[in-house]
């Protein structure tokens, strides 16, 4: 081998080996891609399991389930649930143009959730009053977690599917740190309600 030889070799070897102990520190300065960044919203039943939801439900009985938040957006995130319910007619969330629904919350959640890790929590849900007469049913409030709300929805009796359906739903917000204001993060998960245990 020439000396020239000798020196690219030196060179390479000594370079190599300074970039595999630096390799530690620079995990720190230089941020390399990762996977994709997405946030996950879950309703479990009352088994926590995905299965057993409430479905058919009458007048003072208390249904549980769990609502869930998982943070794979690469930082830590703040959230924000809207606890929203709704009749046929109402709207939903638009995911496509990503737009809520304009129904009023009526109950709320506010989570700090790090990377990679989940929040969940159990709720509890009732209605307190259900009144039906001819062919249309009137929820006229709901309790959420020990907190009764005057919701005053009815709903039509549907014929084809044999009931008065109205939907509980779960709207995620993330804060957004440019805006310092909570944006709808485009998921949502709802379970579909028959107010017919009653009759």
């Amino acid at each position: 081998m020439t000396l020239n030889e000798y020196r690219t070799l030196f060179v390479t070897v000594t370079l190599s080996l300074i970039l595999v102990g630096a390799s530690p520190i620079l995990s720190f300065v230089l941020t390399f891609p990762r996977g994709e960044r997405f946030s996950e919203l879950w309703v479990l039943g009352p088994g926590h399991m995905a299965e057993d939801y409430p479905f058919n439900v009458g007048t003072n009985e208390t249904y549980k389930i769990f609502l869930g938040i998982g943070n794979y957006m690469t930082s830590s995130c703040y959230y924000m649930v809207y606890v929203k319910f709704r009749n046929q007619t109402e709207p939903l969330p638009n995911s496509t143009a990503g737009m809520p629904s304009s129904i009023s919350a009526l109950y709320e959640y506010r989570v700090f959730i790090r990377d990679g890790e989940t929040w969940e929590t159990p709720i509890t849900f009732s209605f307190p009053q259900v009144s039906f007469f001819e062919n249309r049913s009137l929820v006229e409030a709901l309790t959420i977690n020990d907190v009764t709300f005057n919701v005053d929805k009815s709903a039509l009796w549907d014929f084809n599917l044999t009931g008065y359906y109205y939907q509980l739903f779960f709207e995620l917000w993330i804060y957004n740190t440019e805006s310092n204001a909570f944006q709808f993060h485009n998921r949502t998960v709802w379970l579909w309600l028959n107010a017919t245990r009653n009759l």
